[in-house]
């Protein structure tokens, strides 16, 4: 877990050192050994290395806390200064920020200066004295975001609606509104200062601090104290209705609400009232809700989609019983325990979609296994279910397709089958919470897996993660 870190000042102090003079003996002095040379500052590399994403990222430093403050205006253009505080292992010469567009006006390093250049979604950052241990990073920015494109041709990043802007940043679209380290395996908790014409409401993750209004405008401010991931980060700026309420977890615990829904879908009562009783499943299912707040936003922006994005989940319309119920399992499944790799995306997809198997089988639909045996059965080998297996992607425009999810979560499926309801159950509370705010790889999850059934599963999950082919035997 990386808690916010405060500001803090580096001193240097000096000291004195007394040297003795000996007499020399009468035999030949031996040289000292020299003291070793301190080590040279480095680059920190430009790439995570991602299977499907190898330009995001830097490997040079761990960011613990992103603190942004945005200024939004009616004509659609921002003006912001991102905050970001981080750790370095080694001194660094130069390091980069993943940063998409935007006119960016100056950068400091721990309160100095520092000069930079653009290099495609890269923004370079040369301090004026190396990075070392930790340190802080201002960028002052300012323009018009773009929205991105992503590989399989559907948009993120900054998407303007008619009455503002939403930011969605999975898989890489948060790099199009503040500079960062854009890798699932840099989490950083966040604090968002929103400025908005007084007539808007403007959204982010985790918990309303303060909303105060002054000279025309609403500054909003959230605090996001556990780990995110940066393609989990939300902004909503726009003409909403918004909705506080109170939701009773297990053993007394509340938290808060916000939902902000666009007068234009509604008013959302039925998601709302719905909310609490899908979360209080989620407890049952998988353990205790990872985070301090919860909510919605519901908006017809026309992306085709709806996204887990941290606390408060996007909806583009409001959503029906089983897309609610996969959003918000991705709380613990995606947003807490987050895949260190894109590659591992069904430890996202897969396990949301499962969630939608269990809900419906307690709700009076199809058991686990009759609803596993209708997609088996109706997909056969030539199905494009089947390829490619879920572990296996080489091509980012495969990152949300039925392989993700439907294989993914037939894959889980299977594996009850395997080793059991009550193992299984223990498995995934396990895993939610002994990797609770981490970032996770798929060999993990199988090791926890043999460790709670004591079984071999290196073949079950050769077959069912890794070939492109229908498993055969069901």
């Amino acid at each position: 877990m990386h808690p916010p870190l405060s500001r803090w000042a580096v001193r240097l102090g000096a000291g004195a050192l007394a040297v003795t003079l000996l007499p020399l003996a009468p035999t030949t002095a031996t040289a000292a050994p020299a003291a070793p040379a301190a080590p040279a500052a480095v680059a920190g590399g430009q790439s995570a290395g991602d299977s499907l994403f190898p330009a995001i990222g830097n490997t040079g430093y761990d960011v613990r806390h992103y603190a942004i403050a945005l200024a939004y205006a009616s004509d659609g253009s921002i003006k912001a200064t991102t905050t970001i505080e981080a750790t370095a292992k080694h001194k660094l010469s130069s390091f980069s920020l993943d940063l998409e567009g935007l006119t960016v006006d100056r950068v400091r390093v721990d309160g100095r200066d520092a000069t930079f250049s653009r290099k495609a979604t890269k923004l370079v950052v040369t301090p004026a004295r190396a990075a070392a241990g930790r340190f802080v990073v201002a960028v002052r920015y300012h323009g018009r975001p773009t929205t991105h494109i992503d590989p399989d041709g559907s948009q993120d990043g900054w998407v303007p609606s008619k009455t503002g802007a939403t930011a969605l940043s999975e898989p890489v679209g948060s790099q199009t509104w503040f500079p960062n380290n854009n890798t699932p395996r840099d989490k950083a908790a966040f604090d968002v200062a929103l400025t908005v014409p007084k007539a808007l409401a403007a959204a982010s993750n985790g918990v309303l601090k303060s909303r105060r209004t002054k000279h025309g405008k609403t500054t909003w401010r959230w605090h996001q104290r556990q780990p995110t991931a940066t393609y989990l980060s939300l902004l909503a700026i726009g003409r909403f209705d918004v909705y506080r309420s109170t939701v009773k977890l297990q053993h007394s615990r509340r938290i808060t609400a916000w939902t902000f829904v666009d007068p234009t879908q509604g008013k959302a009562e039925e998601q709302r009232a719905l909310l609490p009783k899908v979360l209080a499943f989620g407890e049952k299912q998988y353990g205790r809700y990872p985070f301090d707040a919860t909510g919605m936003v519901i908006q017809d922006l026309g992306v085709g989609y709806a996204l887990e994005t941290q606390t408060r989940p996007f909806f583009d319309g409001p959503p029906d019983d089983s897309t609610l119920v996969h959003e918000l399992a991705h709380q613990w499944f995606g947003d807490s325990v987050t895949p260190r790799d894109w590659g591992d995306i069904w430890l996202n997809e897969g396990f949301a979609s499962y969630a939608e198997d269990n809900w419906a089988a307690e709700h009076g639909g199809p058991t686990t296994w009759q609803a596993f045996q209708k997609t088996y059965v109706a997909n056969g080998p030539s199905s494009a279910l089947w390829h490619p297996a879920p572990d296996a992607l080489k091509d980012p425009a495969d990152l949300f397709g039925d392989s993700s999810y439907v294989r993914g979560r037939l894959t889980l499926e299977a594996l009850r089958h395997q080793i059991g309801d009550h193992d299984m159950k223990t498995l995934l509370r396990t895993w939610t919470r002994r990797r609770a705010y981490e970032s996770v790889s798929t060999g993990q999850f199988i090791a926890l897996a043999e460790q709670v059934s004591d079984q071999d599963l290196g073949s079950f999950f050769q077959t069912w993660l890794y070939v492109a082919a229908k498993p055969a035997g069901y």
